[in-house]
């Protein structure tokens, strides 16, 4: 009789551990599902989420960067509007196009579709600095464009290679109006070659022409 009492007793302490742990294992595994319904450990999806958290605001941050600067920045050049003959001398080289402010307006609309427009910007603050003779207004102006366009931690850096960003860095040693030189002809060889052929053949350029176009008819 009392081996069979002790057996049930065994039985019956084997019975509840069994439940307890099973419980246990059931609000662990419930806890773990509704903390973490992306991954398998409570890590990995903290990993996760503070990824795309971080990068939604580098995102965020970057943008509002961009606006920032495009908020300080005209829109476009004073200039009267373009006749036909001049938009269709655009289409004959690109020194045409860049000659004339109207050209370099409807040029500057098409980079901003490209958000390459820092390159226009780029080179028409280092024509500005050429017209510069001041000393003082010339230094001030070379850091602005430095900071600006040159800069790897602007959001307006343009692309240059490692030779003319040496020479870039040597020249700021003693600013000038010709600081800029290289990196001005390279940007305008760059604008040239990517980004005219693209122009001339974009809805903006198409739709001026033929708006002048047929302003004679209308006539």
């Amino acid at each position: 009789p009392m081996g069979s009492e002790r057996t049930e007793m065994r039985k019956r302490q084997m019975s509840t551990t069994q439940e307890t742990s099973g419980t246990a294992q059931a609000q662990l595994s419930t806890a773990n599902r509704g903390s973490n319904a992306c991954c398998f450990c409570w890590c990995c999806c903290c990993s996760c989420s503070c990824l795309t958290v971080r990068n939604q605001d580098e995102e965020r941050a970057r943008r509002a960067s961009h606006e920032l600067q495009a908020e300080g920045v005209p829109n476009c050049e004073e200039s009267p509007a373009p006749t036909l003959e001049e938009v269709n001398a655009w289409a004959q080289s690109f020194d045409k196009l860049m000659l004339t402010p109207a050209g370099r307006n409807a040029f500057r609309e098409f980079l901003r579709t490209e958000f390459s427009e820092e390159n226009m910007l780029f080179w028409m603050a280092c024509e500005e600095l050429k017209q510069e003779s001041n000393k003082s207004v010339i230094e001030e102006k070379a850091r602005l464009i430095y900071e600006d366009y040159i800069s790897i931690l602007s959001p307006k850096e343009v692309s240059l290679d490692s030779r003319v960003r040496e020479v870039i860095n040597r020249n700021m040693l003693e600013p000038s109006q010709h600081t800029f030189d290289d990196a001005q002809l390279q940007i305008y060889t760059l604008m040239h070659r990517d980004s005219y052929p693209r122009f001339m053949n974009s809805a903006i350029y198409k739709d001026l022409l033929q708006s002048l176009s047929e302003k004679p008819m209308e006539a």
